[in-house]
């Protein structure tokens, strides 16, 4: 399963600098703390797309935007996931690292077909009930040409681009793509020459991809193996504090509605509020095994308000009090 949580790459941060936007002036804008500048933390899809957003008001002009973020971003910047296809051996083999590893960077994914003398790239949302900014759709397009430009060398030129939003000047997009540039579409897509995927890159190199491709395809493989149900019960366990998550703010972080999380959890064969009682419990006894915490903390901090409630409901799960588990608990397992 794809993780939605998202981490912006270092480089994305000095681009804005070089382009002479404050990164602090976004995330003031999006209403961020400012802590994930400088340290890599994750943020949700919706906080993701509310940074883009933000980019895009102080820029002004949306394809003006997403020009000056892929011209000043520069490739000793990527991240490791793309990084390999940078090193790819031609513009082919880039586009399909690209389109695999992009399960690794929600939210978007990436679909390509190729078929007669073209080749289409469609951009989809991973579960997301809206897409993203045009300015974020703009750049992922606009990054995947820059890309083979920079692996050959070579001013490769698009055949065409659609956008499904208004994209600001299309003008300056007609002059970066190099093809006519449609908004109000129905899909976000580039087409590209086919003849251009034989291309091979410069920046070729088979030791670099050999050491790459072996860690992100375990990245992946570990991504897919986890379930809704263990997103739900990951952020449940980190986030469980005086009963203040419910249902509709675990969909929120994952980027889906409360009714599509309900429907996926119920497809696993459990419930949110199963995944919910399996918490507490688990997390009660690991809290309680601490005997520097008080019995009132404990039902705090695996949710419960109300003392009383936390009583009853550890009964139900251990036939026991709170108090009599920990004495029992502590004369099996005393402390060093």
């Amino acid at each position: 399963m794809k993780s939605d949580r998202i981490t912006f790459p270092p480089g994305f941060w000095t681009g804005l600098q070089h382009m002479g936007i404050a990164p602090y002036d976004v995330v003031h804008k999006a209403q961020l703390p400012f802590t994930i500048i400088a340290e890599p933390v994750a943020v949700t899809t919706a906080q993701y797309f509310r940074i883009w957003q933000a980019y895009s008001d102080l820029v002004g002009d949306i394809a003006l935007g997403v020009i000056k973020l892929i011209t000043f971003f520069e490739t000793t910047q990527y991240p490791p996931t793309v990084l390999a296809t940078y090193h790819a051996q031609d513009y082919r083999d880039a586009l399909n690292r690209i389109a695999r590893y992009k399960q690794l960077c929600p939210p978007e994914s990436l679909r390509i077909t190729e078929e007669g003398e073209h080749c289409t790239i469609e951009l989809e949302w991973f579960r997301s009930e809206q897409p993203g900014p045009p300015v974020l759709v703009g750049t992922t397009l606009a990054f995947l040409l820059e890309l083979g430009r920079r692996g050959t060398g070579q001013s490769i030129t698009a055949h065409s681009v659609e956008f499904t939003h208004s994209m600001g000047d299309v003008k300056t997009l007609e002059t970066y793509f190099g093809c006519p540039v449609r908004s109000d579409a129905a899909n976000n897509r580039l087409v590209l020459h086919r003849r251009d995927l034989d291309r091979p890159f410069i920046s070729y190199n088979k030791e670099l991809l050999e050491i790459l491709t072996p860690v992100l395809d375990r990245s992946l493989d570990d991504q897919r193996s986890r379930s809704i149900p263990e997103m739900v019960k990951w952020l449940l366990m980190r986030s469980l504090t005086g009963g203040k998550l419910d249902i509709r703010a675990v969909a929120s972080t994952l980027g889906m509605s409360e009714r599509t999380l309900q429907r996926r959890l119920t497809d696993e064969g459990t419930t949110f509020k199963q995944l919910l009682t399996q918490v507490r419990h688990e997390l009660a006894r690991e809290y309680l095994a601490d005997p520097k915490l008080d019995i009132k903390e404990v039902a705090f901090l695996v949710g419960y308000e109300d003392q009383n409630s936390f009583y009853r409901a550890f009964r139900h799960w251990e036939g026991d009090t709170p108090s009599s588990w920990r004495s029992e608990y502590l004369r099996e397992h005393p402390p060093l």
